[in-house]
């Protein structure tokens, strides 16, 4: 029977360390999923065809391949799966670029499942957190929110050009809130780190 043994303190603080050290790269993509968001929501009346939600989606799932592709360049765990997330919305990405009408017909269920399992993340996350960060529960607030949207999601019968633009846009800022709080968060504790 093998032993499992525990981190050490000086280990865990090497670790957390590490992490935080590019706790800038979570500010730059959020600040670019932000910028996204809102040029998708101010421009959705402008927004008829089923190419330019098409357009619009690939161009989300790219930012969102291409940030979980840096994300895995300097995360100390998991970084197999930030790259596997990576790949896969790189996919996404080009696949709705080349079919553009397949992918209108699937992006109410494919958002509201990306909701769903980034919401249970952030869940996750939040919980595993709330006693090493101090605005965990923030976290928590936007995990739920996106569960919910992924429920509704998921559930609505119809697929209009104006309700996919907004779950584009509502996808993008949500997971720029939650990468700029998460760099912030990593900032915190890189220098609180260095205080000691």
């Amino acid at each position: 029977m093998t032993s499992m043994t525990t981190p050490s303190a000086d280990d865990l603080r090497e670790l957390v360390e590490e992490e935080s050290r590019g706790w800038w790269l979570y500010l730059i993509t959020g600040a670019a999923w932000l910028v996204f968001g809102w040029i998708v929501l101010s421009s959705r009346s402008e927004i008829t065809t089923v190419w330019a939600v098409a357009v619009f989606a690939g161009m989300l799932f790219l930012l969102f391949g291409v940030g979980e592709i840096a994300t895995s360049f300097v995360a100390q765990s998991w970084r197999w799966w930030h790259l596997i997330l990576g790949v896969v919305g790189i996919i996404a990405g080009i696949t709705a670029f080349a079919w553009p009408e397949p992918t209108f017909l699937t992006l109410a269920a494919v958002i509201g499942w990306y909701l769903l399992f980034e919401g249970t993340l952030q869940i996750a996350a939040a919980l595993a957190r709330r006693d090493t960060v101090d605005v965990w529960w923030l976290f928590l607030i936007i995990g739920v929110v996106e569960v919910l949207i992924a429920f509704w999601a998921i559930g609505y019968p119809g697929r209009s050009v104006a309700l996919l633009i907004v779950w584009v846009g509502a996808s993008a800022l949500a997971k720029g809130m939650t990468q700029i709080i998460g760099g912030f968060a990593l900032h915190s504790v890189a220098r609180d780190l260095s205080r000691r």
